[in-house]
């Protein structure tokens, strides 16, 4: 019921606790194994497969995660490093480092893989190449010229891949503004102020992420137009500049949810310092409140989302998410689930979410099962990454700690009692959700 451990090789911890995390998300080693079948065939003519990421970090991936019988208890992950080094990373293996920053240059270096990818064949064969009987060996260069080999998997991202939406809305005219998508690999969320005698939970972190924000001295177009038609015609007019409200939201949730949650403070002489408070957090998430929503008339279930959004967190209804106030939440108004500060029913079934607890209309859509969590010990200047994840297995509820070669079980209430620095969620299947979970 173990995994095999992984050997330090000088400060590596970093290395090996990322991976071991990894290991124990499915959905990312379906996604490499499907990329990498491009390369199936360069196999058999040479060995330079062995410099592409996908195919070093599958083959580690697939040992740390028993999908291949290992006769070694501890594995060397150096050929990782190596690799890496060959895309142009410089990673010292014997200084100390951050998984955090390791998952993005893991997560841009595939990118950059894909994108190296053949993605444009010849105009003429555009057609053909819609037809889903075609097969490569059937399709023919008109102009007699050479064709390139068609990838089918260029179009894939990852499964860590997902889009923010950033939203500005003029306070005078109300006119929103286009919205604006950014991509993420991660949600890297601040931890906000502490309150004397409230616990410190995962939603208040995202709470603080989304958060409503004021923006001065903007141009808006809308009330430049409006201040123009009630002007003679030939008087130039100056741009009407307003606050805006700035709303950040999820456009689009991956089906592999990385959290970073920043430990890095200064203090008022400017040094850094770690915050080592808990941050509760459960074995499910559920992140239907931050998904955005084209604006129109809400559903049901939306406006259920947005009542329970503003009894979870007070203060959000006039815009200061993650600041309690002083008021008290009237008895009986607590939803059934929350993230970081859950019922004891939800703790006493690990493995299970119970959906069977909600009716048609409030039942998740956006429900996520905790993979791995990343602990880093010790402060800014040294210290050492342990990871706590699950057994290899789909449905397994065993949990294990591992620190470079030693691995040992480990309980669910051990692990929700960690100092989290990474957290790794998996989208599964609610009520009332798509068969493809990784559709939004």
């Amino acid at each position: 019921g173990l995994v095999p451990g992984l050997l330090n090789l000088g400060n590596t911890c970093f290395m090996n606790s990322l991976l071991q995390g990894l290991s124990s998300c499915p959905s990312f080693i379906r996604w490499l194994e499907e990329f990498t079948t491009q390369y199936r065939t360069e196999q058999e003519k040479s060995q330079e497969h062995h410099q592409y990421l996908s195919v070093t970090l599958l083959q580690l991936l697939r040992v740390l995660s028993c999908q291949e019988v290992t006769e070694d208890d501890v594995l060397d992950a150096s050929c990782l490093l190596e690799v890496l080094r060959m895309n142009r990373w410089q990673i010292s293996s014997f200084e100390e480092q951050d998984a955090h920053e390791l998952f993005h240059v893991l997560t841009s270096s595939l990118e950059d893989e894909r994108d190296r990818q053949p993605r444009v064949t010849h105009l003429f064969d555009v057609h053909s190449l819609e037809q889903p009987e075609i097969t490569q060996k059937q399709i023919s260069c008109r102009t007699r010229g050479s064709l390139p080999p068609v990838s089918n998997h260029w179009k894939s991202q990852h499964p860590f891949h997902g889009r923010l939406t950033s939203n500005m809305v003029c306070k005078h005219c109300e006119h929103q503004s286009p919205v604006r998508f950014d991509t993420f690999d991660s949600l890297s969320l601040s931890i906000p102020a502490a309150v004397w005698g409230r616990p410190m939970t995962l939603d208040h972190c995202l709470h603080h992420f989304i958060s409503s924000e004021s923006v001065k001295d903007v141009v808006c177009d809308n009330c430049t137009k409006i201040q123009a038609e009630g002007i003679l015609n030939g008087q130039s007019i100056e741009n009407q500049r307003t606050t805006f409200v700035k709303q950040l939201k999820l456009g689009k949730l991956p089906q592999c949810l990385c959290i970073h949650l920043q430990r890095l403070s200064w203090s008022n002489q400017g040094t850094p310092l770690k915050r080592h408070e808990h941050v509760q957090f459960n074995e499910f998430l559920v992140m239907d409140i931050y998904k955005y929503r084209v604006p129109g008339p809400k559903s049901s279930q939306e406006q259920l989302s947005q009542k329970n959004l503003e009894e979870t967190t007070p203060g959000i209804k006039d815009g200061r998410a993650g600041k309690p106030s002083d008021a008290e939440q009237p008895a009986g108004t607590k939803p059934l689930f929350m993230n970081g500060a859950s019922s004891s029913s939800f703790l006493m079934s690990p493995g299970t979410f119970p959906l069977a607890a909600f009716s048609e209309c409030r039942a998740p859509l956006y429900l996520y099962r905790l993979m791995a969590v990343v602990v880093h010990h010790g402060d800014m200047h040294s210290g050492h990454f342990v990871t706590f994840r699950r057994a290899p297995g789909a449905r397994s509820s065993q949990w294990l700690w591992v620190s470079d070669e030693a691995v040992r079980r480990a309980s669910l209430h051990e692990v929700l009692a960690a100092s989290a620095y990474l957290l790794f969620y998996e989208r599964v299947q609610g009520r009332g959700q798509p068969q493809s979970p990784a559709r939004d």
